[in-house]
């Protein structure tokens, strides 16, 4: 028993060339179509140069664009040819001149001569498989394909439309129920000859020639009619990407392909020579004998159209920003903001980044200055703390910060004093943990000595601001991990909220935990509340505040005693 080859080859001759002789060498008779739009003189020298190779021969040219007809004709011709002048060959074989055996062809012959009356070809209907790319699944053989989709892209496009509008619905000759997969096939003389010498040969033909990309659907769905047993799988281990284009082997794959234990891959890089050279002529580069499994490099491939088609998270590609809803994750990384911390307790920021060994800014989207950790002016990926820059684009400053910072928790106060612009960002970001003690912002207009009428039309607009922002924290949609207190449900007990951040940020904190922040003194902070109310604002957000709440202590100079986090 031989198998024979069927070679279609349009260009990179001196690799089809040597992988022709490779076949030869193994006792496959090879039978080769070169695409008619090649030039006459290096189809010539190509001819020359396998001369010499004894069961290499050639067949009549066809033009081959893709998704034409002409593909079928050629593999008919070279079937036909291949078939005629060698009655030993039992299997034909379907490649290309990119096509790269990565086994050696004996095991391909052992292989299919336990195998002699099985097909292995894709075939599937298109209900049942999600490969076809541009809308085109059962119409494709419904509708009239006339003109080349590369060549006449807008008459394509246009045909199509019209014979919608037409309603144009084409019947399947003879019974067949249209099949689609692979063109790379191997298929028994048996089941071969039987399509190429069909009575209805002619009628096939004429439905096919106007099917688009019949190359993948004309012998798959003969062989339903002639296969005794079928595989519906393809001996040549081929990818694609989400786009449909065949996926291009380097260099690099070697170690993948040899994973694969195919016998045949495509497409190959023509100066790919580490893997010729691997495959073709070193012996000792042979993979064991062991079924063709290429769904364990599976996994890989996937996670390349994931990458290509989402990118990493919090990274923005050029092809999909500024599309909203296209990035893959807003962030790359959880962070925290924390709004009426800094105003409720003194050197909170200090005691923060000493708690939690995270990256602690002050306000980042303050009005005047960005206020990096530790007072810098440039951050990681050079971000300056200039606010005319962070402003010009706050939800790039925000994802780029995150980015840059990987590895590392970041954590910034914000307020309804800051630029707000970042708060729809925020909200819709799973990885923001977002902590709000509701009115906070009202400590420091008390602690200054501004005059009452300026600290009310302050705390009018304070207290708006951050109440449009406490309906978007609350909002249905809102992704982020959101914790509001009211400033009168906070004091009233502390410990519990201050152990819920840490622990949500990924601190345990054991009982010899350093202490936490002293609290701003809030004598007379109720009466503050109190005479707002009087001027006709009424602070609303702090939540149930007596006036009394603020005496805490008769003597506002001596030191509390701080809490401890249990």
């Amino acid at each position: 028993m031989s198998v024979g080859v069927v070679m279609l080859v349009h260009t990179a001759f001196d690799r089809a060339e040597q992988v022709a002789r490779h076949w030869a060498a193994g006792g496959c008779p090879v039978v080769i179509h070169v695409d008619k739009r090649v030039p006459a003189q290096s189809f010539g020298a190509f001819q020359q140069a396998l001369a010499d190779v004894p069961h290499v021969t050639f067949s009549k040219r066809f033009r081959c664009e893709w998704g034409t007809w002409g593909i079928v004709a050629a593999t008919q011709c070279a079937s036909e040819q291949i078939l005629a002048g060698h009655p030993e060959v039992r299997h034909v074989y379907l490649a290309s001149g990119a096509c790269l055996p990565l086994r050696p062809v004996s095991e391909l012959v052992d292989y299919l001569a336990d195998r002699p009356k099985t097909d292995f070809i894709e075939s599937a209907t298109t209900s049942d498989v999600p490969w076809a790319v541009g809308g085109l699944e059962a119409e494709r053989f419904t509708l009239r394909f006339p003109f080349a989709w590369k060549r006449h892209r807008f008459l394509f496009d246009r045909y199509v439309t019209l014979q919608r509008l037409l309603r144009v619905n084409r019947q399947v000759p003879g019974g067949l129920v249209p099949h689609i997969g692979s063109q790379w096939w191997c298929l028994t003389r048996q089941t071969l000859t039987a399509i190429l010498q069909d009575p209805a040969r002619a009628t096939f033909e004429r439905y096919f020639r106007r099917v688009w990309i019949p190359d993948e659907s004309y012998f798959q769905t003969l062989v339903r009619q002639y296969g005794v047993r079928i595989e519906s799988r393809s001996l040549t281990l081929s990818k694609f990407d989400f786009q449909g284009k065949p996926h291009v082997f380097y260099d690099d794959h070697l170690q993948l392909l040899r994973r694969s234990d195919c016998f045949v891959a495509r497409k190959i890089w023509p100066y790919a020579h580490r893997l010729y050279d691997a495959f073709l002529v070193d012996p000792a580069g042979a993979m064991k004998k062991t079924e063709p499994n290429p769904g364990k490099i599976d996994r890989i491939f996937a996670k390349a159209v994931d990458r290509r088609t989402r990118g990493r998270p919090g990274l923005y590609m050029h092809s999909r920003y500024p599309q909203d809803g296209r990035e893959n994750g807003l962030t790359a990384a959880p962070y925290s903001v924390f709004q009426g911390f800094a105003e409720l307790f003194e050197n909170f920021e200090p005691w923060l980044a000493k708690a939690t060994a995270a990256r602690v800014h002050g306000h980042l989207f303050a009005p005047d200055r960005v206020q990096f950790a530790d007072n810098q002016s440039v951050m990681n990926g050079a971000l300056s703390d200039d606010a005319r820059l962070r402003d010009y684009n706050p939800e790039g400053f925000l994802t780029n910060l995150i980015w840059n910072t990987r590895g590392e928790r970041q954590c910034f106060q914000h307020g309804p004093q800051d630029n707000q612009a970042i708060n729809l960002q925020i909200a819709r970001d799973p990885n923001a943990q977002v902590s709000v003690i509701s009115g906070a912002w009202a400590v420091p207009l008390f602690r200054s000595n501004a005059n009452f009428s300026n600290l009310r039309k302050a705390a009018a607009q304070l207290q708006k601001t951050e109440s449009d922002l406490l309906d978007l924290l609350r909002a249905p949609w809102v992704k982020a991990r959101v914790r509001i207190w009211t400033m009168a449900d906070f004091i009233d007990a502390p410990m519990e909220p201050l152990q819920t951040i840490l622990e949500e940020i990924g601190i345990s904190a054991p009982h010899h935990l350093a202490e936490v922040p002293r609290m701003v003194d809030l004598n007379g902070f109720g009466q503050f509340l109190q005479n707002l109310k009087n001027q006709g604002m009424h602070p609303y957000l702090m939540g149930d505040f007596p006036v009394d709440q603020g005496e805490m202590s008769e003597d506002r100079d001596r030191p509390r005693k701080p809490y401890l986090v249990r």
